[in-house]
């Protein structure tokens, strides 16, 4: 009895103390919440403002052999605790001698400097922006050098704000694909976010995990105190590759800069995997030049009428549904056909148009005519299944890439709104629909590939401290597109074209070549088909190479060419130069090895551990004794490697000829100067002359190939 007595009370105190505390607990809270209010608010904002961020390295972004596309580069923004004890001391007597330090340092006005300090110092500004300006590293170590800037000083205020600027090192060359970084995305309070091509695609993997730090004052002087540390993006590997690249650009530019036209683009893809290998956009700007000002390949400004490359579309539906052979006859007439209320012209019509023309005859010569009749006679009063099985290629879907801004496919069916009487005739030829120029590849490569479509890649894998972590396969959109027997008919018309067609300029004696020219008339930014009594045109090629064994499709759009409009003359000839030196490059048979003349090879200049680290890799006789600083520059005549020392002054510009992109960009930087590059490969010229004064601020244009 007495037992279970001694076990109530202390269950009895147990309970008493339980409650006792909830009491206790919910009495603090409420006191929290309305007595102390604003005390607990206060320490909310003072822990809010004494920490900060500690950003991530972001990722780069690299080609298909591990070379930069994108990087970031530190920046720092400088500012002032204007409420530090020591500077509240010494703001009397050293703000003028501060001042004009300032001044001279960032080339401004003494007196509005002055002026501005003196206001924020009144106000007790403790996040006083010093400069708009961003410094680089060694212009940071000038800067601290300051008189004024000693810890006994306003040194003591002093803060440091570290930032990452992206750097394209190889200047505009495919830079809407690389994308862009945007600090206003999500709000703007993530700090810069990828918002466009592979920067946004890749986010998650790029941005890595910023870290946080406590800012703390310690002897007057402020302090980051990291309390976890941030963990680095991973580095992005693309299939884009720099040479193929640089290859397509420059034959994109060239045209380009002959049609003025307002917008071209061009990209080659590797046919069995579909990997995007180059893509070129280029706009025309308010100052008559070209850049890459859009997206075009596959962006919703890019996606157009595509013409006459969709009459290979029409004619596989046609010959997978077999109403229509190879040397089936039809008659083109004189090249004018009436078609319910609408005229339809092939594109010599003035000449007295062809007649009787095989199918064959009728792809290969881009006959209008001739594609519009097969596709009515067969189809009309059941459009459905035609449109069915264009649907059935899924050029109606979009492609499903992950980029911000992918262009919509648009391929009316019929019982729609706007479908109306002579639709089924004019999609037959590619008009009445949109596609992007890399839809059309995609179809394209897919007869190249023997049926199989493949998803468009531009990714290969990611990489963290150069260990692959992901991997990303080639994604099958479609095993087969058709039957063996109508892709092997397709294959035989898109050669046609460039033998005896519309496409023979493009023929060479080398390798053949597979594709068909297009020729579209498209509306002036929806404004209608004709501005101030001149018509817009889109001129395009789309084909494949070596047509025997396809390794690459290619596909070029140009729109609103002046003078010369046709898709051979116009598209055709960037074609025809990237297939040049695509062949060239990459496909054409090596050297017999007896053939073969050793020779030492070419080393670029640069850090002197690279040069060694790859010189022991290759098994490369150096004398690595001579290797007595940082950079080096390596000799070589016919046979024998030798190192010669490269100076490097500080305050001169340094002579980075010869160098690779990276070793320049980064010496350049150092140096204080801001770097623009064209071209890929190793330096060529550099707008400055080495040995040069460098002025703050000083821009370096260098040519590289």
């Amino acid at each position: 009895m007495k037992i279970r007595k001694d076990i109530i009370t202390r269950f009895g105190i147990i309970y008493f103390l339980a409650v006792l505390m909830g009491v206790i607990i919910v009495v603090k809270i409420f006191i929290i919440q309305t007595v102390d209010t604003e005390k607990w608010k206060q320490t909310a904002k003072d822990l809010r403002t004494n920490t900060s961020e500690i950003q991530a390295k972001r990722g780069n972004i690299c080609a298909d052999d591990g070379s930069i596309l994108a990087t970031s580069v530190p920046y720092f923004e400088l500012r002032m605790d204007l409420k530090a004890p020591r500077v509240l001391r010494v703001f009397a007597d050293q703000a003028d001698e501060f001042s004009l330090e300032v001044a001279k340092f960032f080339g401004v006005s003494k007196y509005q400097f002055k002026q501005r300090l003196s206001r924020d110092s009144k106000k007790g500004n403790r996040w006083f922006l010093i400069h708009p300006d961003k410094v680089n590293y060694n212009e940071l170590q000038k800067f601290k050098k300051l008189e004024t800037l000693k810890r006994t000083s306003f040194g003591a205020g002093l803060i440091v704000v570290r930032e990452s600027e992206r750097v394209l090192p190889h200047g505009d060359m495919a830079s809407r694909t690389i994308g862009t970084l945007n600090k206003g995305a999500y709000g703007g309070i993530h700090g810069n976010i990828g918002y466009s091509g592979i920067e946004g695609l890749m986010e998650g993997y790029l941005s890595g995990e910023n870290g946080m730090a406590l800012k703390r004052n310690y002897s007057g002087h402020w302090i980051d105190v990291p309390i976890t540390e941030p963990k680095d993006g991973s580095d992005v590997i693309t299939t884009l590759n720099v040479n193929l690249q640089d290859f397509t650009q420059n034959a994109l530019q060239k045209q380009m800069d002959v049609s003025q036209a307002e917008w071209g683009t061009a990209i080659v893809m590797e046919v069995k995997t579909g990997e995007i290998k180059a893509i070129a956009n280029l706009g025309k700007r308010k100052d008559g030049n070209y850049s890459e000002t859009y997206n075009f390949a596959l962006g919703h400004a890019g996606c157009s009428e595509p013409g006459s490359t969709f009459k290979l579309v029409s004619m596989m539906v046609a010959m997978e549904h077999g109403y229509v052979d190879t040397m089936d006859v039809f008659d083109t007439g004189n090249g004018v056909w009436d078609y319910r209320g609408q005229t339809i012209y092939d594109s010599d019509w003035r000449y007295g148009g062809h007649g009787k023309l095989s199918m064959k005859d009728i792809f290969k010569l881009s006959s209008n005519v001739g594609v519009a009749k097969i596709i009515t006679k067969f189809y009309e009063g059941h459009e459905e299944d035609y449109i069915d099985r264009v649907y059935n290629f899924g050029l109606n879907k979009q492609l499903g890439l992950g980029f911000a801004g992918e262009g919509v496919p648009y391929i009316k069916y019929p019982g729609d709104k706007v479908w109306w009487g002579p639709s089924l005739a004019w999609i037959s030829y590619g008009y009445e629909i949109k596609l992007t120029p890399l839809q059309t590849l995609t179809f394209y490569n897919a007869v190249a590939n023997d049926g199989k479509m493949v998803k468009p890649k531009f990714v290969k894998e990611v990489r963290e401290n150069g260990i692959l972590v992901k991997e990303f396969k080639t994604e099958v959109l479609n095993p087969s597109i058709c039957s063996k027997g109508t892709l092997k008919k397709a294959q035989a018309l898109l050669e046609a074209v460039c033998i005896d067609g519309t496409g023979k300029s493009l023929n060479n004696p080398h390798f053949p070549i597979a594709g068909k020219t297009g020729t579209a008339q498209v509306a002036y930014n929806n404004e209608g088909y004709s501005k101030d009594g001149r018509k817009n045109y889109q001129a395009s090629f789309a084909g494949y190479f070596p047509a025997d064994d396809p390794q690459y499709t290619c596909v070029v759009v140009i729109v609103g060419p002046q003078g010369k409009y046709y898709g051979a003359s116009v598209a055709g000839p960037v074609f025809e130069e990237v297939v040049g030196k695509v062949y060239a490059s990459f496909l054409d048979p090596r050297i017999p090895e007896e053939e073969m003349i050793a020779e030492a090879p070419v080393v670029k200049p640069g850090f002197a551990e690279d040069i060694l680290r790859t010189a022991d890799e290759l098994d490369l006789d150096i004398p690595e004794e001579k290797a007595n600083s940082t950079f080096i520059k390596v000799n070589s005549d016919q046979d024998n490697l030798d190192i010669s020392q490269l100076t490097i002054q500080e305050g001169l510009v340094p002579d980075v000829r010869g160098m690779g992109s990276r070793d320049a960009l980064y010496l350049l930087e150092n140096s204080g100067l801001k770097v623009k590059m064209k071209g890929i490969g190793k330096v060529r010229k550099q707008s400055l002359p080495a040995g040069n004064k460098i002025r703050k601020g000083q821009t370096i244009y260098i040519d590289l190939g």
